[in-house]
């Protein structure tokens, strides 16, 4: 799991992960998919595009939602993708065989730790976003035990202090806002944070209302968070589809997802308000899940 420096808070986040410890060998829990079987892929991939907007082509018939420039919707559609046919890579650098789990890797570091798993792979996206758009207050998540770590009060100096399962604050470090000093405060959410607390963040979301930038969450032990990447509508009938993307455990990179549920339509996902569930190649979500930031 991940490090943590007082055993008491090690149980904390134990039962908050993604999902099983690295390299467990004993059947997977809850709702998790162990060997999805290969898709089969219409020709909605265009292997040229850098970009998920520019990548993933469109149904007949559909366009994609209009969204606000410089918005986090935004901001997801156009991530920017390794090239096409690139395989996941583990913080390690060992790859991630590739049962039908996804179409394509979004092209970002995640450091040599085990620590940007499923949830974290979110913050990540969330945080990098408003750091881009010098928002830098807004930049906030919470550890498991409740405290909340702004990020501006770590570019202030300030370093949270994990006594057992409590935190505070102590100004040990200069003032500084640069982009290293903000992968170090996410790498410091990621230790302490997980689905569990990302859970407690967010506001839920009726299925119907799905937008570009919510979130499928289960927090706990096991848990798992997948995030709307990208969102199309039918010019004639108003039917959506959606684009969904991951990152998992061991910390791995962050990959846009094929569909099990329908291999004609996969790698886009249908809003069927009829669904109570949402099967995705590792794990399996209620409607009920969908969740987003404030």
């Amino acid at each position: 799991m991940k490090p943590a420096i007082l055993i008491l808070f090690t149980l904390t986040l134990f039962f908050q992960a993604c999902g099983q410890a690295e390299n467990s060998n004993q059947t997977k829990p809850g709702n998790q998919v162990e060997h999805p079987v290969e898709t089969k892929q219409k020709d909605f991939i265009n292997e040229s595009g850098t970009s998920i907007e520019s990548r993933f082509l469109l149904p007949d018939d559909f366009e994609r939602v209009d969204v606000q420039p410089g918005s986090f919707a935004e901001y997801l559609r156009k991530l920017p993708l390794k090239p096409h046919g690139s395989k996941v890579k583990y913080y390690d650098g060992t790859v991630k065989n590739n049962y039908g789990v996804y179409d394509a890797v979004v092209d970002m570091d995640i450091g040599t730790r085990d620590l940007q798993q499923c949830a974290d792979a979110i913050m990540r996206l969330r945080g990098e976003f408003l750091f881009q758009q010098k928002q830098y207050h807004k930049i906030h998540f919470n550890f498991t035990n409740g405290f909340r770590v702004d990020y501006s009060k770590w570019a202030g100096g300030f370093r949270d202090i994990v006594k057992g399962n409590k935190s505070n604050w102590k100004r040990s470090a200069p003032p500084a806002n640069t982009y290293n000093d903000f992968r170090n405060y996410m790498d410091a959410i990621f230790m302490y944070a997980g689905t569990l607390s990302l859970s407690k963040e967010l506001d839920s979301v009726d299925y119907k209302d799905l937008k570009i930038g919510d979130i499928f969450i289960q927090g706990g032990s096991p848990g798992h968070a997948v995030i709307v990447v990208d969102l199309a509508i039918h010019m004639k009938t108003g039917d959506k589809i959606y684009l969904l993307a991951q990152s998992y455990m061991p910390a791995q990179e962050t990959q846009l997802l094929k569909n099990p549920m329908d291999r004609d339509l996969s790698p886009w996902y249908q809003l069927d308000l009829n669904d109570k569930t949402i099967e995705t190649p590792e794990w399996e979500f209620k409607t009920k899940d969908l969740k987003r930031f404030e």
